[in-house]
Order: structure tokens, then C-alpha cells, then sequence
């Protein structure tokens, strides 16, 4: 098993979509900028939808362009969220190359954020994947409330299982698994992990963890023990999903690197240059923000060194 966490960045796209205030593109633009010089490989930069529904995300096709501009020559993955056809020729349009898909395994939940049954969602997705290989496009899908649904509560895992082989069996670069409302505790988030794992490339699986009710770092330790090397995390801790009521911030990228360092485990992301962007994002919103490290990290009583964790 590998000794490398890839970690999935999603603080421009999900950690900023549910948010009251206003974010300008130039303020994207310098998130995304201090996150490349921190060493992250791989970040969600923006959704491609409908400017009424997430107008935060209104400004993704000048974000993408902007980003490619400035770095697309330096080996990144950026990575557009795209729900249908028509986010997806914005995306193309846009020269992104990456692109996450959606399907939510509960019913209700997809209606709420997509307004498509499970079914339609899962169509539209063949559809675009599809379409992807035809393009040279890098696909990853998201499996939306993958453990508990906001509206129906407990997802059975059989349904969350098919649903996964339907979509691994259409041809997929990465699947994430999505704690959508960070509900899920530890023993039933190693219990999926390892099942899928055994019908799946683990290599080739990821999970998106919440924190709501603080047992993000729990269920990371959990899905790592499980063979999961692939985590979805947000710098700061921000996020939320506009469609699911008590979706609380992401697993903070600053918790999930240092639990890797503390583990033995490299993801080359340098971790002062990290907090520095935390302490940008903080001025963007506004608020204190921060991983459940930031106290220790800032303390008199802190031990370790300020390292660079590779």
C-alpha cells in the first residue's frame, strides 16, 4: 500500500460555494495561487452551474481560464464540477481538462440538487463520461451522500455498492465516496471502504469527509486503515452544500496533512506555506477559520518544528 496521500483540494469550489459573502474572482484567483505554491497537485477550482443556483460559482468559466493561463504548464490537475451537457461544453469551452461528475445515491437528494431522479442522474453521467473519452478529458464521480441523506437519513450500503459498481463499470478515472452531511462514523466508514475495495481499484477510490459532528479526522483514519490514499479535503475547513441542510465545513487540509506527516506518510504540500493560505482565506471571508490543529498549531506550548511535511 502506498506511503502518499493525494490530497484532493476543494476549498475554491466547495469551500467557498455555500458561503454568505461575496467572493470576487481576483480572490479566487490568489486562493488558488497560494494553494499551488503550497504544493497541492490537484484542486477542484470551480462548478460549472447555473449562476442562480451557486452564484458563487458564477464566475467559474473566467476562473478556470484564469487558472490554465497562470499554471496550466506546471503538471497541475485542475478540476471543474460539472452536473449535465451544458456545464460540460462550458467546462470544454473553458479549456478544462479535468472534470467531477455527481450522483447522489439517495433519491430525495437528488432531486434537491439536480432536480433528476438517481436514474436520470446516472444516464446523464454514462452520457458524459462517455463523451470525456472522447475528448481526452480525466473523469472522476462523486457518489453523493454515500453513508446518510439529509432528508432519508441512514443510506443501506447495498444501495450505496451498486450504485458505485454501475458507475465503475461506465469507465471512471477516480470515485469519491461523499459524507455529504458529515454524518458517517468511523466503523461504518472502513466497513464501505474495504467492501468496495474488494470489488474496486482502492487506488483509484477517494473519500470526501465533513466534520460536522467532529469525527472527520476519525473517519480519515478509518478509510486510511481501510487502503484509501486518495482524501478530499478543504483548506481551512470551509464548505457546505447549499442542497443539503447541516452539510458543516470539509475536512480541513490543514488536519489532514498534519495527520499524514504524524503517520509517516508524505503529500507534498508544505505546511507553513499552508497556513499562510488559511490565514488568506480567513481575510476572503471574513471569519476565523482553521482546522481543530489551528489552536495547537498557534500555541507557545507546540514542540514539533514549523517543517515543511513532505
Amino acid at each position: 500500500m502506498s506511503d502518499y496521500l493525494k490530497i484532493y483540494e476543494v476549498g475554491p469550489r466547495d469551500g467557498l460555494q455555500n458561503e454568505a459573502t461575496a467572493v470576487t474572482t481576483e480572490q479566487k484567483l490568489r486562493l488558488i495561487d497560494g494553494l499551488v505554491k503550497a504544493g497541492l497537485r490537484h484542486i477542484e477550482v470551480t462548478s460549472f452551474v447555473h449562476p442562480k443556483a451557486v452564484p458563487q460559482m458564477a464566475d467559474a468559466d473566467a476562473v478556470m481560464r484564469a487558472t490554465l493561463q497562470k499554471h496550466g504548464d506546471k503538471g497541475i490537475n485542475f478540476v471543474g464540477l460539472v452536473f449535465n451537457q451544458k456545464g460540460y461544453d462550458r467546462a470544454l469551452a473553458a479549456g478544462c481538462r479535468h472534470m467531477a461528475f455527481g450522483v447522489a445515491v439517495s433519491e430525495t437528494m437528488s432531486q434537491k440538487n439536480t432536480r433528476m431522479s438517481t436514474r436520470q442522474a446516472l444516464n446523464i453521467t454514462r452520457s458524459l463520461l462517455e463523451q470525456a473519452r472522447r475528448d481526452g478529458v480525466w473523469t472522476r464521480v462523486y457518489l453523493i451522500t454515500a453513508w446518510v441523506c439529509p432528508f432519508e437519513g441512514p443510506v443501506p450500503p447495498h444501495k450505496t455498492i451498486a450504485v458505485a459498481e454501475e458507475v465503475w463499470a461506465m469507465g471512471v478515472d477516480e470515485l469519491a465516496l461523499g459524507d455529504t452531511i458529515g454524518h458517517a462514523h468511523p466503523l461504518e466508514v472502513g466497513r464501505l471502504v474495504e467492501d468496495l475495495g474488494r470489488r474496486l481499484d482502492i487506488n483509484k477510490l477517494a473519500v470526501h469527509l465533513h466534520d460536522t459532528q467532529a469525527l472527520g479526522l476519525a473517519n480519515a483514519t478509518a478509510a486510511l486503515q481501510a487502503g484509501v490514499r486518495i482524501f478530499d479535503s478543504s483548506v481551512g475547513g470551509l464548505g457546505g452544500c447549499p442542497f443539503a441542510p447541516g452539510a458543516a465545513g470539509n475536512l480541513a487540509t490543514e488536519d489532514l496533512v498534519f495527520l499524514a506527516y504524524k503517520m509517516g506518510l508524505g503529500t507534498g504540500v508544505d505546511f507553513d506555506a499552508l497556513w499562510q493560505v488559511v490565514y488568506e482565506m480567513e481575510q476572503i471571508v471574513g471569519r476565523p477559520v482553521g482546522g481543530r490543529i489551528r489552536q495547537w498549531w498557534e500555541s507557545v506550548c507546540r514542540i514539533e518544528p514549523a517543517l515543511a511535511y513532505k
